[in-house]
């Protein structure tokens, strides 16, 4: 019996430490979150302590926010929810001396960062190569995204059948390089301009120009054919999509791979592709509206706010988002996936990513997380791991601020700090 009321008081210690520690974190972090730096500004904090399975801190955590490229934190969640290990490359059906080929979303053919081969390799041995192309029903540019950007490197149209991460690559060197080579056909070079037409696959280099660009193509049914027989000269047509009870399914790199790179360096391309090849696991028809509606009402039904979730990569500002949700995806995947692996899928603080230079650690890193940012709008949802060894999983979001990004930051980072340091 003495045990037991040992047992029983030491319990009631530690959740009264537990409280004094979560209040006292309360009262700093609304002191600091109260001061006229965010008088002109929309801001929100929630934190999750993962050990004690409780809510820290809730500061306009249940509101909504424009979330830029934390929409990738729900297209990674997709991704490991309905992809399998690798990449479903493509399907296909073979008869005789022909193979029939229809397209998945797989981004990594040719692309600058993969440079996969996989559909080349099965293709080229055969004398007649049948593309399906046009079993995607989702517009090439997602709901919101900003139409004067149609010629910016990070955002490339979304398709069936990518290829070279849908965009041109120049670099200079002695000579200037062109990857895809066969856009060399349509390209001018100006004294004072780099671009693309708006509605054609016209390019513009300027002559003195040193540094690498990359601008995205129009990922048309003729730009895709040229595209493949400049590789495979007088093999390919485009053929309309068919119902072939008996297609295969060919893979590709790791999915792992793909989600890495997405999450690194907040790549556009890759979230919008993530949510296509998802949408491939449950239909033969691509649709990215398809899969989001089937998330939300199947893996992210519980949710107490559900987003406006319009794209995979956040470039819309038509989506909107809450801390509290941010949070729930993120401990769901910390409860799900292990450790070592999620952790390397995000940025970390001090070390890679688009957090090589913020939130450095004393001695080890303890932030992992993921960016957004759009114009006067900065987040961060992750995780962050106290001295004390404690996994916090927390979503920051600012929003509609006028400061410089890098103001909104030092706020931020001296607030992480805090929580590594003191709980």
């Amino acid at each position: 019996m003495m045990f037991l009321k040992k047992v029983f008081f030491s319990g009631l210690f530690v959740l009264f430490l537990l409280g004094c520690k979560t209040s006292k974190l309360s009262r700093t972090l609304s002191k600091k979150v109260n001061t006229s730096f965010f008088d002109n500004q929309f801001t929100g904090i929630y934190i999750y302590d993962l050990n004690a399975d409780k809510a820290l801190y809730n500061y306009n955590g249940n509101k909504y926010f424009t979330p830029a490229s934390n929409t990738k934190i729900f297209t990674l969640f997709t991704g490991l929810q309905l992809l399998p290990d690798s990449i479903p490359s493509f399907k296909y059906f073979i008869e005789k001396d022909t193979i029939t080929i229809q397209g998945t979303g797989d981004p990594t053919l040719f692309h600058p960062y993969f440079k996969d081969s996989t559909v080349y390799n099965k293709v080229k041995g055969f004398a007649r190569i049948n593309l399906i192309i046009d079993n995607i029903i989702d517009k090439r540019y997602a709901p919101g995204w900003a139409w004067e950007d149609f010629d910016s490197y990070y955002s490339p149209e979304r398709n069936a059948f990518p290829m070279y991460g849908n965009v041109v690559a120049f670099h200079k060197s002695d000579s200037l390089i062109v990857t895809p080579k066969f856009i060399e056909k349509s390209l001018k070079l100006t004294d004072n301009f780099s671009g693309r037409e708006e509605f054609s696959n016209t390019f513009y280099f300027k002559k003195n120009r040193k540094k690498e660009m990359k601008i995205p193509m129009i990922m048309d049914s003729t730009l895709i054919f040229n595209l493949w027989n400049d590789v495979l000269p007088d093999k390919v047509q485009i053929i309309k999509s068919k119902n072939i009870n008996q297609f295969s399914t060919a893979y590709s790199v790791s999915s792992d791979s793909l989600y890495k790179r997405m999450m690194e360096v907040s790549d556009n391309f890759l979230a919008e592709q993530i949510l296509v090849l998802a949408s491939s696991t449950l239909s033969d028809t691509l649709n990215t509206s398809k899969v989001r509606k089937y998330m939300l009402e199947n893996a992210l039904a519980h949710l107490e706010q559900p987003p406006r979730w319009v794209d995979g990569s956040g470039l819309s500002r038509y989506n909107l988002f809450t801390p509290a949700s941010f949070v729930t995806v993120l401990t769901e995947m910390y409860k799900t996936v292990d450790k070592d692996r999620l952790f390397n899928l995000f940025s970390v603080g001090g070390k890679f990513g688009t957090l090589k230079d913020w939130y450095l650690g004393t001695e080890n890193p303890y932030v992992y997380a993921k960016t957004g940012t759009l114009g006067n709008n900065h987040n961060l949802s992750g995780y962050l791991i106290t001295n004390s060894g404690n996994v916090l999983v927390f979503s920051y979001m600012n929003n509609h601020y006028k400061h410089s990004n890098t103001a909104v930051k030092e706020q931020m980072q001296t607030i992480f700090e805090w929580l590594r340091d003191n709980y």
